[in-house]
């Protein structure tokens, strides 16, 4: 294989290449986009987990203390019976302590019961919102999801087809080439650059003048000294689009 061919079918693996990589990029995204919008659905649906078994907590503390409030009410009438019924002073005072116990006891439940449900209608408003937020983007991700799929899919169709291009065209390159070109492709993103007035277009350094004639004096491939990328002559007027560091 000539110098030229071997041009070519690097021009070629680097353009496939090229494409391949929006493509992941495309996918990446897509994906990215569906993971966020399930991933922030995920968290309100745990939020909305917790704030549910919190709320339920609140009731039921707030249900035992208006029982415990009840209790003492009927406590504090049977206190009242034994004070009228007292025979003495002494006992007489007994019952009173007795019933002004029960009395802060009661007090003190009921600003509690208070506190609870004040807590608890927050944390109502707060699960509504909640649930309002959840609702909108469970709506988003619903009106999404297929055209997210269905990007996806021709996406990946296209990507298959690539790939099978990219396996005929690194088989046009030696061997030798084509592990050079992938070791650089791995650590810079592309594997080749061109140079038509003496700059290296991929990392945009210039090269030794030496390098430079001998690159522009027959058909040549080399190494760029800054990026190491594989290098080749083109004509100032054949000139491709520069490729540009990945």
């Amino acid at each position: 294989m000539s110098i030229t061919e071997q041009i070519r079918s690097l021009e070629e693996l680097a353009s496939v290449d090229a494409e391949l990589k929006i493509l992941e990029d495309q996918l990446s995204q897509e994906r990215s986009t569906l993971d966020a919008l399930k991933g922030s659905l995920q968290k309100l649906e745990d939020k909305l987990k917790a704030d549910r078994a919190h709320v339920a907590a609140l009731d039921k503390t707030r249900s035992d203390f208006v029982a415990e409030v009840r209790q003492m009410g009927q406590q504090i009438e049977h206190s009242r019976e034994k004070m009228n019924r007292s025979r003495n002073e002494r006992e007489a005072n007994a019952a009173q302590r007795e019933l002004e116990e029960l009395r802060k006891l009661v007090r003190d439940r009921e600003e509690e019961i208070g506190k609870l449900t004040t807590e608890a209608e927050t944390a109502r408003l707060q699960i509504e919102a909640t649930e309002g937020e959840a609702g909108k983007i469970s709506e988003e991700l619903g009106s999404r999801e297929g055209d997210i799929h269905s990007r996806l899919g021709d996406a990946e169709q296209q990507k298959t087809k690539r790939l099978l291009d990219r396996e005929l065209a690194s088989k046009k390159l030696p061997p030798v080439l084509y592990r050079r070109y992938e070791m650089i492709r791995g650590k810079r993103g592309t594997g080749i650059a061109q140079t038509s007035d003496g700059t290296c277009k991929a990392c945009n350094m210039a090269l030794p003048p030496q390098l430079f004639h001998r690159l522009r004096r027959e058909p040549l491939l080399d190494q760029c000294p800054s990026c190491n990328r594989i290098i080749y002559f083109v004509s100032p007027v054949a000139a491709a689009q520069p490729v540009k560091e990945g």
